[in-house]
C-alpha cells in the first residue's frame, strides 16, 4: 500500500479502558503509513553466522502496563557492570527481525554490552508499530514508556548491567519511541539515537501523528525543548543524541531530522548551528557541542536513502548488519557509529564466542608507564616531552602555544601466543577534552597512526626524538574524530600487521598528516583508554 493512501487492517486492540473502535481504526490506518516505504527496493542478505548467545524471552518483568513482550541478547560471559542498549524495532519488525540485522547483537559481542530488544505485540497495534502518538504510552509511569523501564530494571537484577550506562535506539516508531524514552526517563540513559524518527511530543493523537510524519511539524526549538522539559521534573544532565535519516525518505520526511537536533540542541542549552561538520563514508556529518565543548547532538544525513536503518555488511572494524526489510545497504552501519558517539567501542569484548579453529583476538591496554607526548614546532625542531599527561592526558594537535603534539601509546604484543599470525588490528581511543576542530584545520585532515615494532627512537620511554623517528609502518591507520567517548581506527595495513611484534613491545605514534594553522587538538586517555586489539592464527 501507498503511503498517502493507507488501507487499515481488521481493528485489534489492546484491553485498556479508554481506547474506543474508532480510535484503534485510526490508529491502524497510521501504523500501516508508518510500515510503507514508497522508495526503496531492499534485497534480504544471506543470514548471520550462528553464535553461541542467541536471542531470548523474558516473562514477567513487573506490571508490564504496556503489554510488550521482552527479548535479550547477553554475550557468553559478559561479566557485570556492562553497558546496557536498549533497541526498539519498526513497523511490522519483531525484536528477532532487528537484532543482528543492524548490527546491535553483533557490537555487543564485540565490544561487551547486553541487548534489551522491547516487542510490540499486534493486540496492542496492528502493524507492530510501538504507539509513539499515545499520551498513555508515551508519558512518564505509564504505558509503554514504564514497560520499557521495568525491562531494564529485570536486565539489572538478572545480568548486573551498569544502571549508569544505559543507551535506547530506534528506527522509525521505534525512533519516534527512542525519542519518548529520553524525554519521558531522561535520568535512566546517558544517550539515545532516532533513525528515521519524530521529535516527541510532535503528535498527542492519531490524527496529529499523520501530520508529523510528512510533511512534519516546524515548530521554535524552544516549543520543542519545552516539551522534553516538562516530561518530567527532571534538570540534567540530559541524554545525548545522534539522529539519522535518508535525504529520500517519504514515510517520515527528513524535516524530522532537523526538528529532533533542534529540540534536543536546545534542551542542552546550545543552540542548532553545527560546531563541526565532516562527511563519514561519503555521508554529511554535523557535530553539536554544548558551552564546555562536548559533543552532545550529533547527525547524519544519508543521501539517497529512504526509510530504513543504515547498514554496511561486512568483516572490516566498521562493519555491521545485514540488509533486510527496511534495514538498507548504504556502506555505512548507524550502529557503529552510534555506539562509538556513546563510547562503547572501547571495551574489551572478551573471547570470541564462536572462534574458528586456531583463531584468537587480544584486547592490549597501552602501558602508561611508558605513553606520552612529544611537543614540537611544525618541522619537528625543539621537541620536548609534553608534561600534562597525569592531569588532561596525551594531546595530539596545535595547542596554545603553538606546539604541535604528537602521542606516543605502548603495547605489550608478547601476550600473543607463540608463533601467532597477526590476521587484523585496530586502536581504540578516548577523547577527554581538546579545542578546536584539527580535522578542519586544514580542511580533510587526517588522524593517523603510525606502527612500529619495538620501541620508536632511543628507548621505550617517550623521549623528544620521537617527534620524528623513523617508523616501520607510517599512516598504517585513520582514526575518526572522537566526537564523544572513544573513536576507533580503521584496520591496520598490510605495512601496520607486519609491524606488530608477537614478542615483545609495539609502539603507536598518533599525529596529524597536516600540520594545523591555529589551536586545534584532543586530549586522549592512555592505559586502558586506549587499546590495540589484534586477531591472529596460531
Amino acid at each position: 500500500m501507498r503511503p498517502d493512501h493507507p488501507t487499515p487492517p481488521p481493528p485489534t486492540h489492546r484491553r485498556r479502558a479508554g481506547r474506543d473502535r474508532p480510535h484503534r481504526l485510526w490508529a491502524a490506518a497510521l501504523v500501516a503509513a508508518l510500515a510503507a516505504v514508497a522508495t526503496v527496493a531492499v534485497s534480504l542478505a544471506a543470514p548471520a553466522p550462528a553464535r553461541a548467545a542467541g536471542l531470548e524471552e523474558v516473562t514477567g518483568f513487573g506490571s508490564n502496563p504496556g503489554n510488550l513482550r521482552m527479548f535479550r541478547y547477553v554475550p557468553d560471559g559478559l561479566p557485570q557492570d556492562r553497558p546496557l542498549v536498549v533497541a526498539l524495532h519498526g513497523c511490522t519488525q519483531s525484536a528477532a527481525e532487528y537484532d543482528d540485522e543492524t548490527g546491535w547483537t553483533e557490537l555487543a559481542d564485540r565490544h561487551g554490552f547486553a541487548v534489551l530488544l522491547p516487542e510490540q505485540r499486534s493486540l496492542n497495534n496492528g502493524n507492530m508499530c510501538f504507539n509513539w502518538f499515545q499520551n498513555t504510552d508515551t508519558s512518564r509511569g505509564s504505558g509503554e514508556a514504564l514497560s520499557v523501564v521495568q525491562m531494564m530494571d529485570r536486565m539489572r537484577a538478572d545480568t548486573g548491567v551498569d544502571p549508569g550506562r544505559s543507551y535506547v535506539t530506534g528506527l522509525s516508531a521505534g525512533g519516534a519511541m527512542t525519542a519518548v524514552m529520553m524525554a519521558a526517563y531522561p535520568d535512566r540513559f546517558d544517550g539515545g539515537a532516532v533513525v528515521a524518527g519524530i521529535p516527541y511530543r510532535c503528535a498527542s493523537s492519531v490524527v496529529d501523528a499523520f501530520g508529523c510524519m510528512n510533511p512534519g511539524s516546524d515548530r521554535s526549538a524552544a516549543q520543542w525543548g519545552d516539551a522534553v522539559r516538562g516530561a518530567s521534573s527532571h534538570t540534567g544532565p540530559w541524554p545525548t543524541l545522534s539522529v539519522w535519516h535518508g535525504t529520500s525518505d517519504t514515510t517520515v520526511a527528513p524535516v524530522n531530522q532537523r526538528e529532533l537536533v533542534e529540540q534536543w540542541t536546545h534542551v542542552h542549552g546550545t543552540d542548532a548551528t553545527a560546531d563541526a561538520s565532516d562527511t563519514v563514508a561519503g555521508y554529511p556529518h554535523r557535530v553539536y557541542q554544548d558551552a564546555g565543548g562536548e559533543p552532545v547532538v550529533e547527525e547524519y544525513e544519508i543521501t539517497g536513502m529512504g526509510h530504513g536503518q543504515p547498514v554496511d555488511p561486512g568483516s572490516g572494524a566498521g562493519q555491521c548488519g545485514r540488509a533486510a526489510p527496511y534495514v538498507l545497504d548504504v556502506g555505512i552501519c548507524a550502529a557503529h557509529h552510534i555506539a562509538q558517539f556513546w563510547g562503547l567501542g572501547g571495551g574489551d569484548p572478551g573471547p570470541d564466542p564462536d572462534p574458528e579453529p586456531g583463531d584468537g583476538t587480544a584486547v592490549l591496554g597501552s602501558d602508561d608507564a611508558r605513553d606520552g607526548y612529544v611537543k614540537a614546532a611544525a618541522d619537528g625542531s625543539s621537541a620536548a616531552v609534553g608534561t600534562l599527561e597525569g592531569s588532561l592526558g596525551l594531546a595530539v594537535g596545535r595547542g596554545v602555544d603553538g606546539r604541535h603534539s604528537r602521542t606516543v601509546l605502548s603495547f605489550d604484543t608478547s601476550a600473543l601466543p607463540d608463533g601467532a599470525t597477526v590476521t587484523g588490528a585496530h586502536l581504540t581511543v578516548a577523547r577527554t577534552s581538546g579545542s578546536g576542530d584539527p580535522w578542519a584545520d586544514p580542511a580533510g585532515n587526517t588522524l593517523v597512526a603510525d606502527v612500529h615494532g619495538g620501541c620508536l627512537g632511543g628507548g621505550c620511554t617517550v623521549a623528544a626524538d620521537d617527534w620524528s623517528a623513523p617508523a616501520d609502518a607510517p599512516a598504517a591507520a585513520q582514526l575518526p574524530r572522537p566526537a564523544s567517548g572513544t573513536a576507533e581506527s580503521g584496520m591496520f595495513d598490510a605495512a601496520g600487521l607486519a609491524a606488530i611484534d608477537p614478542a615483545g613491545t609495539t609502539q603507536v605514534r598518533l599525529r596529524f598528516a597536516q600540520a594545523p594553522a591555529g589551536t586545534a587538538y584532543v586530549f586522549l586517555g592512555a592505559a586502558d583508554r586506549a587499546t590495540l586489539t589484534v586477531t591472529y592464527q596460531t
